[in-house]
């Protein structure tokens, strides 16, 4: 019998991409937040130089990827790690999509994840046969539940969990005997005080976990903070008994991140010049869409972080694609990620500054004609 699947939502947006793309100028796509700018120079040489990769790569990774990773959190968020609390990934949702039926999580279990949430935790579910839970509030958890997602900085909406929110999240997945996972690949993107010069809070921060990561994932990804989503390089860390148990399961399936790309993560971790660099490029693509669209009469909510804007008209998302669509602007509407996006569209800062600077000017110039 096949799985019953979510929908795969993207096919929805041909008609709106396709008006959106005959308009003068062309598209301005905005819908999806895949990187525009150039791969770091430091990134791209360390590939190079590894591509006599005529061996095995490590399932693990490299002795020397897998202290990178560590000193990475140790320096950024403040959280001591040893070799075996992490664990490189082949992206972020390969991972995501699989976790669940690495810990064995099947029919009669509960898969949580945000009410605001890009449909990977649910696909998750899906793929064991287990119950999939959209829900924020952690006293709303059943007994069932045995994965719970969290999402900071969020996807779609931007929203940063904080401390307390976290620990309280924390707190009840461990009631439970659940697994908590933070799924945290924007933290390095802090727009709002005090998100603007630090990173967002990270779930294996001693402040929620207490001494001790037990039950406790953090899922990283260099996609965003190093425009490396061609690379597929990402990493897990926390809880070494529950990274043993994936691992062995990902040695069996052959899982491995290829060496080259090890070798060019190392490189990206320990240069946090090019992230600072590519945060500047996202803050004045951020600050001149997000002043077109409030001028253009949206509403921003959340967007505290990450590369989106949670935009608002307070009429149906598909409306609101549809009247950005007339004017050469594509977006993705909130419907995408579950009920509680109903009336907001999802807006990408990943495009090239002539594309965001385009993308304000439209917005400029139906402004002028709703006053006129």
């Amino acid at each position: 019998m096949a799985l019953d699947l979510p929908d795969f939502p993207w096919d929805q947006l041909v008609p709106f991409k396709q008006r959106a793309a005959a308009s003068e100028g062309g598209i301005v796509d905005l819908s999806v937040g895949s990187p525009v700018d150039p791969t770091p120079e430091v990134v791209r040489r360390a590939l190079a130089d590894a591509t006599d990769a005529h061996a095995y790569p490590q399932v693990a990774g490299t002795p020397a990827l897998r202290e990178a990773i560590a000193d990475w959190y140790g320096r950024r968020q403040g959280i001591t790690l040893t070799a075996d609390q992490v664990l490189p990934t082949i992206g972020s949702k390969e991972f995501i999509a699989g976790l669940a039926l690495w810990l064995g999580i099947g029919p009669g279990d509960t898969v949580v994840f945000p009410e605001a949430a890009y449909p990977t935790y649910e696909l998750g579910a899906a793929l064991v046969r287990a119950e999939a839970l959209a829900a924020d509030d952690p006293a709303t958890w059943p007994d069932t539940t045995r994965l719970v997602w969290l999402n900071s900085p969020g996807n779609p909406d931007g929203r940063v969990l904080s401390v307390e929110q976290l620990r309280a999240a924390v707190a009840r997945a461990r009631e439970l005997g659940a697994v908590v996972v933070g799924d945290e690949c924007y933290a390095e993107l802090g727009w709002e005080p005090p998100y603007d010069t630090a990173p967002t809070p990270s779930i294996l921060d001693p402040r929620v976990v207490g001494d001790s990561v037990d039950g406790v994932l953090s899922v990283y990804s260099l996609s965003k903070q190093s425009n490396l989503a061609g690379y597929r390089a990402a990493f897990v860390a926390g809880d070494a008994a529950v990274l043993a148990d994936v691992l062995a399961v990902r040695k069996h399936t052959g899982m491995m991140p290829p060496l080259p790309v090890q070798q060019a993560m190392v490189e990206a971790l320990a240069d946090d010049t090019h992230v600072q660099q590519q945060k500047t490029r996202y803050r004045a693509r951020r600050n001149m869409l997000r002043r077109a669209l409030e001028d253009a009469g949206f509403r921003i909510d959340h967007s505290e972080a990450g590369l989106y804007l949670w935009a608002t008209r307070g009429e149906p998302a598909l409306d609101t694609v549809s009247w950005l669509a007339n004017r050469g602007i594509l977006v993705a509407p909130g419907t995408f990620y579950g009920p509680a996006g109903a009336e907001h569209v999802r807006v990408a800062l990943t495009a090239s500054d002539d594309r965001i600077a385009a993308a304000a000017q439209r917005l400029a110039s139906a402004r002028r004609l709703a006053g006129s």
